[in-house]
C-alpha cells in the first residue's frame, strides 16, 4: 500500500503532492509556488504579502452567503531532520511510507507538521460537494524558526472573524489556547590555541536519541545531547586538565537536541582513565534512561590531533555554563491539569566562525512574565560565563476563552460525527494564534488536527484513521458555522 492508496482520497492525494515540494524554514519559494500554480489550476482567488504568506478565498455555497466567514489557517515550511546528514532538504522529496496504520518518511521528518494541515484546507478549496459559508484559507511563512509569517501579516489578507488553526497534533482533543516564547541566544568569543602535543584526542558522540518537539515533548524527559555531552566533560574536567577542539549539538531551536559531538584532548597520561569513566558514564546514562532512550548510543574512539583548540578559560566556562543551563520543564499549570507551564530547551552548540560560540535556548510559557524570567535566568547564567546574551523578539501565548463560540462547534461536530467529546485544552507549544489575535482581535479561535507523533524528529508519524475523522471534523464544522449567521 502507498499513500495514494490512502482515505480521505483527496487529502492525502494533495498531501502527497506537498511532500514533492521543498520547503525548508525561510527557503518556502518552492511551496509558494506550487499554492500559486494550485489556485490558478482551480480557478481560486489568491494573494500574497510582502513577507511571503498566501491567503485564497472561496465562495459561499448558495444560500449559504450570509454565513460567518471562516479562516483555515496552516504554515507552509516543515522542521527539516534526517538520520542521513547528506539529505538535501532543499531539492529533494519527501520519500513516504505507509506503515501499518501509520503514514511516516524514510528517515527524515514528515513534514506532516504542517503539511496535512494545508493538504486540508486546500481539499475543502476543491471540494465541489462540501456544504459551507465564505472560506479563506491563510498558508504563512516561517512558523518554525521565528512565526515571521504571522508576526507580518499583510493588511488585508483575511477578513473572516472565526479562524481554525490546522497545527494541532492530537486526535479527539480540541486546543484553545497555547505557550508565548522566546529564543536566547549566548556568544562566546575564544582565542585559538595550538592543541597540546603531548595530549591524546577523543571524539565522543551522542547520537540517535529520540529527540521530539520542544514543547509538545519537553515533559516526556528525553535525554537532551548536549547536556550529555557537558556533563561527560564536566565530570572529565574534575579529574583532569581537558581541552575542547570542536563542539556541535542539536540544530533547531524548537527541537530537543538528538545528537552532539566534541572532539577533546586529555594529557597522553591519562587516556586509559577517560575510557574508565567513559564506561561508567555509560553505564550510568543507559541505566537513567532505560525504557525511554531505547535508539540512543554513546561513543568514545581516538583521534588524530586537531590543529587548534579553544583557549583553557573560555574551554571551563562553556563546560561550566552547558552543564549547569537548565533543560526541561520548569513549572506545571495550574489551572490545566498535566498542562506544562513553563519550559526551557538548550537547542544548540555551534562554531559558525574559527573564533566564535553560539549557543541557542528556547523558552516557552503560557504565563508572559515566567518566559522572560527563565529566560533571563539563562542570560544571568552565560553572563556570568562571559558570553555575550540577546534574545529574539519572543511571541505572545493564546489565552484560552472557554465562551469561545467556535470551539463548542467544533466540539459538537465530532461528537456527532464519531461518539466522543473531545477533551478541551491548552498546549505548551507555540501557534500563531497569539500573533493573529495581536492583529485581529475580534478572532474566535481553535485549532484542531489529526495523531501525529515525533514530530521535529526522523521518527515523526501520523496515525491514518486520525486523519479521516480531522477532516470529517473540519468539514463537519464548516457545515455547523454556515446555519449561523454573521
Amino acid at each position: 500500500m502507498t499513500i495514494k492508496d490512502l482515505k480521505p482520497a483527496l487529502v492525502f492525494s494533495i498531501f502527497d503532492e506537498i511532500n514533492q515540494v521543498p520547503r525548508p524554514s525561510k527557503k518556502e519559494e518552492k511551496i509558494r509556488k506550487y499554492l500559486l500554480d494550485f489556485a490558478a489550476k482551480h480557478n481560486i482567488e489568491v494573494k500574497a504579502d510582502a513577507i511571503g504568506n498566501v491567503a485564497m478565498f472561496k465562495p459561499a455555497t448558495p444560500g449559504k452567503e450570509k454565513a460567518p466567514c471562516v479562516v483555515m489557517q496552516a504554515h507552509m515550511d516543515m522542521v527539516c531532520e534526517s538520520n542521513d546528514k547528506n539529505f538535501d532538504f532543499e531539492n529533494s522529496p519527501i520519500k513516504t511510507i505507509v506503515d501499518g496504520d501509520w503514514l511516516r518518511a524514510d528517515g527524515t521528518t514528515l513534514g506532516a507538521d504542517n503539511g496535512i494541515g494545508m493538504a486540508a484546507a486546500l481539499a475543502v478549496l476543491v471540494d465541489k460537494d462540501l456544504v459551507h459559508g465564505p472560506v479563506e484559507a491563510l498558508f504563512t511563512v516561517d512558523e518554525e524558526t521565528g512565526l515571521t509569517g504571522a508576526n507580518n501579516i499583510g493588511d488585508g489578507m483575511i477578513a473572516g472573524s472565526i479562524l481554525l488553526n490546522l497545527d494541532s497534533e492530537d486526535d479527539a482533543e480540541i486546543f484553545i489556547g497555547c505557550a508565548g516564547g522566546v529564543d536566547t541566544t549566548c556568544t562566546f568569543k575564544y582565542k585559538r590555541s595550538f592543541a597540546p602535543t603531548d595530549f591524546h584526542y577523543f571524539k565522543f558522540d551522542v547520537a540517535k536519541g529520540l529527540g521530539g518537539h520542544s514543547g509538545g515533548d519537553i515533559h516526556l524527559g528525553r535525554a537532551n545531547a548536549n547536556k550529555l555531552v557537558a556533563r561527560f566533560l564536566y565530570a572529565l574536567s574534575l579529574e583532569h586538565e581537558i581541552c575542547v577542539c570542536e563542539i556541535d549539538g542539536g540544530n533547531l531551536r524548537n527541537a530537543i537536541p538528538r545528537a552532539a559531538h566534541v572532539l577533546f584532548g586529555v594529557h597522553t597520561s591519562n587516556k586509559e582513565k577517560v575510557v574508565a569513566t567513559f564506561n561508567k558514564y555509560v553505564a550510568d546514562i543507559e541505566n537513567e534512561y532505560k525504557g525511554l532512550e531505547p535508539t540512543l548510543e554513546l561513543t568514545i574512539e581516538s583521534i588524530e590531533r586537531p590543529e587548534y583548540c579553544i583557549d583553557s578559560d573560555t574551554c571551563m566556562h562553556l563546560i561550566e555554563a552547558l552543564y549547569s543551563a537548565p533543560h526541561g520543564v520548569i513549572s506545571m499549570s495550574r489551572e490545566l491539569e498535566g498542562l506544562v507551564e513553563t519550559s526551557t530547551n538548550l537547542a544548540s552548540v555551534k562554531m559558525p566562525a574559527p573564533d566564535e560560540i553560539l549557543v541557542t535556548t528556547s523558552q516557552r510559557s503560557s504565563v508572559e512574565s515566567r518566559k522572560w524570567d527563565i529566560a533571563r535566568q539563562v542570560e544571568a547564567l552565560f553572563k556570568l560565563a562571559g558570553a555575550h546574551v540577546s534574545h529574539g523578539d519572543g511571541y505572545p501565548g493564546w489565552a484560552p476563552n472557554m465562551d469561545s463560540t467556535i470551539m463548542h462547534i467544533a466540539s459538537d461536530a465530532y461528537e456527532e460525527l464519531y461518539g466522543i467529546k473531545p477533551a478541551v485544552k491548552a498546549i505548551h507549544a507555540g501557534l500563531e494564534c497569539g500573533l493573529f489575535l495581536e492583529k485581529y482581535p475580534h478572532l474566535d479561535m481553535v485549532s484542531f488536527g489529526p495523531t501525529l507523533q515525533g514530530v521535529h524528529s526522523p521518527s515523526e508519524r501520523m496515525y491514518i484513521p486520525a486523519v479521516e475523522r480531522f477532516w470529517g471534523q473540519l468539514t463537519r464544522t464548516l457545515e455547523k458555522v454556515a446555519d449561523l449567521k454573521a
